[in-house]
């Protein structure tokens, strides 16, 4: 019996090491009042774009969660207005995995919103399912979606900076290695799916990493964010049915919750004084460095210019375009201006 209480509490102990150690996230400070900003989120329907567009919302931000399902869209719309007490939370149809959707989602924006101050891109998946496509699935919705949405809704981030870009990344861009010579591959089976995700989240990174070179000097600043091992439906939406009542509880016990996983992605959003961190990567709230793969500035730009090309985007398109009018500014600016080099 005494070894029995032994072993259980060192198993007690060894779990609560783990627990704060690993799972419990940071709380996230920063900006208190988010009143007359402007937030968009994408993949805010759920998960970890739900609680952050609340955390947003609480603060006072008008803030449009742009989410592929109108009915999902609309009842998360609905119920973030009820529990922040924000009634300036409002649905925008955008399908990721289509190029065609992100266009039509950036124009319904600048024709209707007159602010831009902070652009969360949250979506993501881990996963082609069912899905065949012609592309590379999970390159298109994890990076050259966000990156053709970040390209046309550059002009009003400018009229509206400082103002920030927040990529939510993950840890396993560590296992990433692009190959530029089949970027936009079809992605086939489970092996091929873990390779492809990886990759798109050191996507992620270095456009992150390249973004904030081409945005110096214009009050945006950008950083990639990754919200630790997170219980939300990307760990369990492509797991056999039969295998989910034995994952949830383990998942309640070493994974955090959504809205423990919103807090970097809201440090990064929210925290003044890191605006000289512009490009970096982000975990636990502070800066964490990153693999020789994930910092390599001529990958980068390579990069950049493969998605130039792979998001459509013409020779003579140029995000400089179409600059609007300074809106009126609400107050004092929620973050102070990028500290010179």
């Amino acid at each position: 019996m005494e070894a029995l209480l032994l072993g259980a509490g060192l198993l007690l102990g060894f779990y609560v090491l783990v627990y704060y150690n690993l799972v419990k996230a940071p709380p996230c400070g920063g900006i208190v009042s988010l009143r007359g900003r402007t937030a968009v989120v994408t993949g805010a329907n759920s998960g970890i774009g739900k609680m952050t567009a609340l955390e947003l919302a609480r603060r006072g931000a008008r803030v449009v969660l742009a989410c592929r399902s109108q009915e999902r869209g609309e009842a998360a719309a609905f119920d973030l207005r009820q529990e922040s007490g924000n009634n300036e939370v409002l649905f925008m149809a955008l399908d990721l995995a289509s190029l065609a959707s992100v266009r039509a989602f950036a124009t319904a924006f600048l024709s209707s919103e007159p602010r831009l101050d902070i652009l969360i891109h949250n979506a993501g998946i881990s996963s082609c399912g069912r899905t065949r496509e012609p592309f590379n699935l999970l390159l298109r919705v994890n990076h050259i979606g966000p990156f053709l949405l970040t390209h046309l809704l550059l002009p009003r981030l400018k009229t509206c900076a400082p103002s920030r870009v927040v990529v939510v990344s993950s840890a396993a861009h560590r296992r990433g290695r692009l190959d530029f010579t089949c970027l936009d591959r079809p992605v086939v089976g489970w092996r091929q799916e873990l390779r492809a995700y990886a990759d798109s989240k050191l996507a992620n990174v270095l456009f992150a990493r390249e973004l904030a070179t081409q945005l110096e000097g214009t009050g945006i600043t950008c950083y990639a964010a990754h919200p630790g091992p997170v219980n939300s439906e990307l760990f369990l939406r492509h797991v056999p049915g039969w295998l989910r009542p034995l994952l949830r509880p383990l998942a309640w016990l070493v994974l955090r919750a959504p809205g423990g996983g919103a807090q970097t992605p809201l440090y990064c959003a929210l925290q003044e004084g890191i605006e000289p961190l512009s490009g970096r990567y982000f975990a636990n709230c502070h800066v964490e460095e990153v693999p020789p793969a994930a910092r390599d500035d001529r990958a980068a730009h390579r990069l950049w210019e493969a998605s130039k090309r792979l998001a459509g985007l013409g020779l003579g398109e140029n995000a400089e375009s179409n600059e609007d009018p300074k809106p009126e500014d609400p107050g004092t600016p929620i973050f102070s201006e990028q500290s010179p080099p």
